[in-house]
């Protein structure tokens, strides 16, 4: 049942200025977006013509989705919730739900086609999750609508294989008492939303080696993949890899050595410097001229490949 006071209590954190990321999503909703918190109206929804054109666009994230969308549904089916996959604009494209429960997830509007950008609906977990760009929760009276209240919304973006917002994963409930779980059901929709874009990021380089980077942590909700082709070229890279290594799809068109191949290259010239000169004695002339090189041309590989300090050489 709404709450008569919570449009009050909207404008009232406004009027007070608070600085927090909900007063700020609540702030959009009021002023850039125009909407009202008192606003009853359920979400529209899409034709059926427009929810298959919405499907269609979501391409290969829609297939690789579904084996993780079973897998989340099985861990927080039992609790009350449903798992919505969404488009860019925040528009579910496919969903699970115990059948019993259809009906009032339906008259909430958490069904295939409603639209739900924060734009149309206020501070929302998707809608909110879509605009903001990360994992986020938004439970009951942190909605902006005052019809949403009843809803707890745990959403992870999702990007696709250029690194682009594609998304979003979604474990929405109508019954209370889920704010102890939060972090539980943070975890699980947001290693679900990690593999669904791992998944679609190799079927997207099905010829091209996938390279792991370490997780530095530059975005929990996309994993750090780079796809190399065979002449060692980056060819792709996932949103948390292109954030850690500063990549653009310029620089990626340009053509980028692969990090591991790289490696791999310098340990076997510093293995091939260091027999010749151990061959030599030491002689770095004698050694460039094993090697076919200058010993100007040399001087500057040993520097490079660090094989300078603490040796003798002459």
């Amino acid at each position: 049942m709404a709450d008569p006071g919570h449009a009050e209590k909207v404008l009232s954190v406004l009027r007070d200025g608070a600085a927090t990321p909900l007063a700020a999503s609540w702030r959009r909703s009021l002023t850039q977006h125009h909407l009202d918190p008192e606003n009853r109206k359920p979400p529209e929804i899409l034709s059926e013509a427009e929810l298959r054109a919405a499907q269609d666009q979501m391409g290969s994230l829609l297939a690789a989705a579904q084996d993780n969308l079973d897998a989340l549904f099985q861990a927080v089916g039992d609790g009350g919730c449903c798992v919505l996959l969404t488009n860019a604009e925040g528009v579910p494209v496919d969903r699970r739900g115990v059948a019993a429960d259809d009906p009032v997830f339906r008259r909430w509007g958490l069904w295939n086609g409603a639209m739900w950008s924060e734009a149309r609906e206020g501070t929302n977990g998707i809608g909110t999750c879509i605009a903001e760009q990360r994992v986020l929760t938004i439970h009951r009276d942190q909605h902006f609508h005052t019809r949403n209240i009843g809803l707890s919304c745990t959403v992870a973006p999702l990007f696709d294989a250029a690194g682009r917002l594609a998304g979003a994963l979604d474990v929405s409930s109508c019954r209370p008492g889920l704010e102890g779980l939060t972090g539980l059901v943070e975890r699980a929709v947001t290693d679900a939303a990690r593999r669904i874009e791992a998944r679609a990021f190799r079927e997207a380089f099905p010829k091209a080696r996938i390279v792991l980077l370490p997780d530095a942590g530059a975005d929990r909700a996309s994993t750090p993949m780079l796809a190399v082709d065979g002449d060692d070229l980056v060819i792709g890279a996932s949103r948390a890899a292109r954030i850690a290594l500063k990549l653009t799809d310029e620089a990626l068109r340009k053509g980028l050595p692969s990090p591991d191949r790289t490696a791999d290259l310098n340990e076997a010239e510093r293995a091939a410097v260091r027999r010749a000169l151990t061959q030599t004695g030491g002689n770095v002339s004698a050694a460039a001229a094993v090697l076919g090189l200058s010993r100007a041309t040399l001087n500057r590989k040993l520097k490079r490949l660090d094989l300078v300090r603490g040796r003798e050489f002459h």
